[in-house]
């Protein structure tokens, strides 16, 4: 037999598949078969009944077989379901194919397992596919030859899969259907086996002496012919071993196949078959050994704790219910630390975003709340003749200043509301992430969701509280004693000092506040369209070059007199836009009024308009138009906003100061605002996950109810100790493998380009 070494190694695989069968999937692994393929009535069927000795397929017109058979003939028996009468294994293979495809000559790629025991067979595994056809009859799909090459080649196009192309004699070999799909998935022929059938049945004076000798029409591992029973043998119930011996006896008395009988027929066809498996087998082995290791690893873990696991146990469930809310509890602290195991690389969360809204989302929002130049200077001189009244005063009024504060102070009302918003949003989304892990107990996670969020939620209103408690403290009482204040005696010297202090500064090295990448939108298409350039942006300019090396410089951009303003999102463009202008209305880039930026995200342009305002760049403010009140016919446009030179100077007397002093009331109050919102929300939820988050959890109901699994998570359980065990046993079956065989060597490739032109010429 040529493999003795290796006799038990191909019922070792059959056993693997029936490890595989009971978790109802093959561990993702190719197991190696031999798959018959043919058109129909080419004798497939006919040739797996000669290998098992008796009849037991289904017989008649058309499409017989219509989902594949994976037949095993074997010499020593396993557990399997029992049928000793062949008739009976027709009946249930036949009710089985009706079962799933249903009476109308449908196809199914599901396949039926069939294994046959007996000391007269050798060790095979082969799966018998529906024969290939070119017209649907019956009630058949009109897309039927379609559908039967797609689940053949489902089969065959494995590495791992043998193919036996059956062919009959009488046919043109040069257009077999069987060795065209054998050619596309295996060109080099390493894994295709021709048979060739009904020899008795070709026209007299002719024979397939050249093909069989591989000599006409030849495959890198030859042909091997086979006579199988007529139909009138058939229908006659003639003996299958009487048919192999009048196939022995056809062979030997043939005169041009009788010098080749030895390895022509049945029984050679299933040594040949038998030995190329098992080469095959021998040869995939180590890497699907190693695959079996690495899945069985892969599962270890979760397998040793699904076994430990009791549902019903009360005890069980207690301490199952501890180690979720220490997990949870750990996992937002992380979170919120930035000490994750599991680290985002797509977007910001958890503490990285609450940091973004502390120092870049909120100080960009106190700046946004400022509000015009022009309109500034209107209050202050409203105010100052105001408080004058019908006096003309000699001196700046200290009152006008307090009033333009507490209006300026009020305001930051609104942004601080804002920053809480937007940490609660990021707090709750962050405990939605954190009771991913909790999916398995659907109850536990609702509850601690509920529990956490409304805790929170509560904790907002208390911040809420005490942040408007700040801006009431600093209404209460204007600290013009403050020493960063500069006080009456200097405000009017304050644009002198900062121009000195500008000249200053222009002999210190420059500040890089931020590079990176953006998009100039609005580049006209002659001259190329949107390109992407390298930005770089100091306290005093805003260039951009060709690459990150910053070689060579596209443009520089002085930031004197530039505002930055919201551009609407193209429909034509995925990024986000914003663009800077010059408020003198000069042009920005060569002919530009607007230089349109673009980024990949809105998280970036807000970003970008961060760095802008650290460099002195604000916001575009709506203007607020304000309509004076007219008294009488005497007070006209002029009168709104016209000032005599001692009232301008009071004006920009108060503004310096008001200047000077909101800046130490932002100051104060980027301080204290991450400092409060830490200690009144951040901290305390933390505090209240870790102190009473499981109180509160025995408090809410039944704890059992709680731990409820979900079903999903039933059938995974189930799943995993189902896939576990059957590695485990598949890994055990093949530990005892001798690797020690005789091996026959692959033949040396042959010229079969006729395969190509055989087809060409059909078509």
């Amino acid at each position: 037999m040529g493999n003795r070494g290796m006799e038990d190694l191909i019922p070792l695989v059959n056993r693997l598949q029936d490890a595989f069968s009971s978790i109802g999937q093959s561990c993702n692994l190719d197991l190696p078969q031999i798959a018959v393929v043919g058109g129909q009535s080419a004798g497939k069927s006919s040739v797996l009944e000669n290998f098992v000795g008796r009849d037991f397929l289904p017989r008649g017109s058309g499409i017989v077989t219509r989902r594949p058979l994976v037949l095993h003939s074997l010499t020593h028996y396993f557990k399997w379901k029992k049928f000793t009468d062949f008739d009976e294994v027709r009946q249930e293979i036949e009710a089985e194919t009706d079962r799933v495809t249903g009476a109308n000559k449908g196809i199914s790629p599901i396949p039926i397992n069939l294994r046959v025991y007996s000391p007269h067979v050798l060790n095979l595994t082969l799966i018998d596919l529906p024969g290939i056809t070119k017209v649907p009859v019956g009630d058949q799909p009109a897309d039927i030859e379609h559908q039967i090459r797609d689940m053949i080649m489902q089969f065959i196009c494995r590495e791992s899969c043998l193919i036996l192309a059956v062919t009959p004699a009488n046919t043109d070999l040069a257009n077999s259907d069987a060795l065209k799909l054998a050619k596309d998935v295996d060109p080099q022929g390493q894994r295709t086996i021709g048979v060739i059938t009904k020899l008795d049945l070709m026209d007299e004076g002719t024979d397939a002496r050249d093909v069989l000798e591989n000599k006409l029409l030849p495959l890198r591992r030859g042909y091997i012919g086979v006579v199988n029973r007529s139909q009138k043998d058939i229908d006659g119930k003639k003996d299958i071993r009487a048919a192999l011996a009048a196939e022995r006896k056809f062979f030997l008395s043939h005169p041009a196949y009788r010098h080749i009988a030895d390895s022509m027929g049945t029984p050679h066809l299933q040594k040949v078959l038998n030995q190329q498996l098992t080469n095959h087998i021998r040869d995939t082995l180590p890497a699907f050994r190693s695959k079996l290791q690495s899945q069985l690893l892969s599962l270890d873990r979760e397998a040793e704790e699904y076994r430990q696991y009791r549902p019903d146990d009360p005890s069980r469930k207690t301490k199952a219910l501890l180690q979720m809310v220490q997990q949870f509890s750990v996992d937002f602290e992380k979170r919120i630390e930035g000490s994750g195991d599991q680290v985002d690389t797509v977007e910001l969360s958890g503490g990285a975003k609450i940091n973004r809204i502390f120092h870049e989302r909120f100080p960009f929002e106190l700046v946004k709340m400022e509000c015009d130049e022009k309109e500034m200077r209107r209050e202050i001189s409203y105010a100052i003749k105001n408080i004058h009244g019908i006096r003309t005063g000699l001196f700046t009024p200290d009152m006008a200043f307090e009033a333009i504060v507490k209006k300026q102070v009020v305001k930051i009302k609104e942004p601080c509301i804002k920053c809480i918003d937007l940490v609660v949003q990021e707090l709750i989304n962050t405990v939605r992430q954190c009771s991913d892990k909790l999916d398995s107990f659907p109850c536990l996670r609702e509850e601690t969701e509920r529990i956490v969020t409304s805790h929170i939620r509560d904790r907002e209103s208390k911040a809420k509280e005490q942040v408007l408690l700040l801006i009431d403290v600093q209404l209460a009482y204007i600290n013009t004693n403050h020493e960063d204040f500069i006080g009456f005696a200097n405000a009017q010297q304050r644009s002198s000092q900062a121009n000195k202090k500008s000249s200053a500064g222009n002999q210190v090295s420059v500040l890089v506040i931020r590079k990176g990448w953006l998009t100039i939108n609005n580049i006209s298409i002659m001259k190329g369209g949107a390109k992407e350039y390298w930005f770089v942006l100091t306290a005093e300019s805003l260039s951009w070059f060709k690459d990150d090396e910053e070689k060579e410089k596209k443009y520089m951009l002085p930031l004197d007199n530039l505002k930055v303003k919201d551009v609407e999102k193209s429909f034509m463009s995925s990024k986000h836009m914003f663009a800077i202008f010059n408020t003198e209305q000069r042009n920005v880039f060569k002919d530009n009024r607007f230089l349109e930026l673009a980024c990949d995200t809105l998280e970036e342009v807000e970003s970008w308009r961060a760095s802008l305002l650290r460099a002195g760049v604000y916001p575009e403010r709506a203007v607020v138009k304000i309509k004076a009140k007219v008294e009488s016919e005497s007070s006209g446009p002029s009168e709104n906003f016209s000032m005599d030179p001692q009232l301008e100077r009071k004006v920009e007397t108060i503004r310096n100061l008001v200047d000077s002093y909101m800046a130490i009331v932002n100051k104060c109050i980027r301080d204290l605002m991450p400092k409060s919102i830490m200690h009144l929300m951040i901290n305390n939820v933390k505090e209240f996950i870790n102190a009473e988050l499981l109180a509160q959890l025995y408090s809410a109901g039944d704890q059992n109810a709680l731990m409820d699994e979900s079903q999903e998570q039933v059938q995974r359980r189930e799943e995993v100790l189902r896939t576990h065990h059957a590695l485990k046993e598949a890994l055990a079956i093949t530990g005892d493998i001798s690797t020690t065989t005789i091996s026959t060597p692959l033949p040396p490739p042959v010229d079969n380009s006729w395969l190509s032109a055989g087809a060409g010429s059909r078509r």
